[in-house]
């Protein structure tokens, strides 16, 4: 109950004061009296809200759905290289087929991520398993080599200034028509919460998985297509914001535990409302002039992820150490 609490209070707030903070000031006044108030939520404030929060939840998702695959609590699709495969995939198809849809950049960079986690997964799975902190590490690395590559072959096709747009996560440019393709990753969601369970289990291991009777190969496919799918559609819609699906399920799991029936909304609705805030500090900040909102969540999210790192969940039943204990011990 805690947990929907905060989330639901996040989400509210930050989706009212979304629809009355930008460059045009809109206040409930104008909004009554005039027609260009209601122009403007239709056109502009409203879709850029749903894009914050269908891009915020769906990043979480993916991200709890990554762990589960990878039985590692530090890995997220941005951090792992998806992003760079989505964009190595939408720089491909730029470039081999100026003219292409959104919908075949988004099925070419689908396929590249799948490709991309399906190499990623491969190594991971060469990792010895009683070091899982190496698991974030490959992850970053790897991420990191194809950054490198994608900025290369942009380089070389000329391209470079396309890069901004995928790397960098904001939602300045959405408008009505511009984020409807996000709807997709709606569904996807939807899609995890029927199979939570199944997800669920992948995370106690192969092995375990196995001897529970569930099919593991085919519950790994579907979850690698889910996000694949989400990774190519927040890139080619908004672009790249890190740490969403590292942070926002860990701090879901401290609360509530790992039933992912029980846990997966609520990880939707913090992860949306989490974006949300850093969308709209970018709008503040520097009036009316915009930061975009994965730097801010680039610098939330790492000082989250620290505070993951050196602040662990203390165990229940145990009771705080009293002070100098350990010096009594000894004497």
């Amino acid at each position: 109950m805690k947990g929907w609490v905060i989330a639901l209070g996040i989400l509210t707030v930050g989706i009212i004061a979304s629809l009355f903070v930008g460059v045009i000031d809109l206040d409930a006044g104008s909004f009554l009296q005039s027609g260009e108030g209601l122009d403007l939520l239709v056109v502009s404030r409203i879709p850029r809200t749903l894009a914050v929060l269908l891009t915020g939840a769906s990043l979480a998702v993916a991200g709890i759905i990554m762990q589960m695959i990878v039985a590692n609590r530090f890995v997220e699709p941005m951090t792992a290289g998806s992003g760079s495969t989505a964009a190595l995939g939408i720089l491909l198809i730029t470039f081999l087929a100026p003219e292409a849809s959104i919908a075949l950049k988004m099925a070419a960079a689908c396929i590249i991520s799948l490709l991309g986690m399906m190499a990623f997964l491969a190594m991971v799975r060469r990792l010895p398993s009683h070091q899982p902190l190496l698991v974030p590490l490959v992850g970053l690395a790897y991420g990191g080599v194809v950054s490198a590559l994608v900025t290369f072959i942009a380089f070389q096709m000329d391209l470079l200034q396309y890069l901004e747009t995928w790397f960098n996560g904001e939602f300045s440019g959405i408008l009505q028509g511009r984020y409807e393709l996000l709807w997709l990753a709606g569904i996807l969601m939807l899609l995890a919460y029927f199979v939570a369970d199944q997800f669920a289990i992948l995370g106690l291991g192969q092995n375990v998985s196995i001897n529970l009777g569930l099919n593991y190969h085919q519950i790994v496919r579907l979850g690698l297509i889910i996000v694949s799918l989400i990774s190519a559609v927040t890139v080619v819609t908004v672009g790249v914001i890190p740490f969403v699906g590292l942070v926002v399920p860990n701090i879901v799991s401290r609360w509530l535990g790992d039933n992912l029936r029980r846990t997966l909304p609520v990880t939707a609705m913090m992860g949306g409302g989490l974006v949300l805030l850093s969308d709209l500090i970018g709008r503040i900040v520097r009036h009316p002039f915009e930061i975009p909102a994965a730097t801010i969540f680039g610098f939330l999210g790492a000082s989250l992820f620290l505070w993951l790192l050196y602040f662990p969940p203390r165990q229940p039943g145990a009771r705080p150490e009293a002070p100098h204990a350990h010096q009594e011990k000894k004497a």
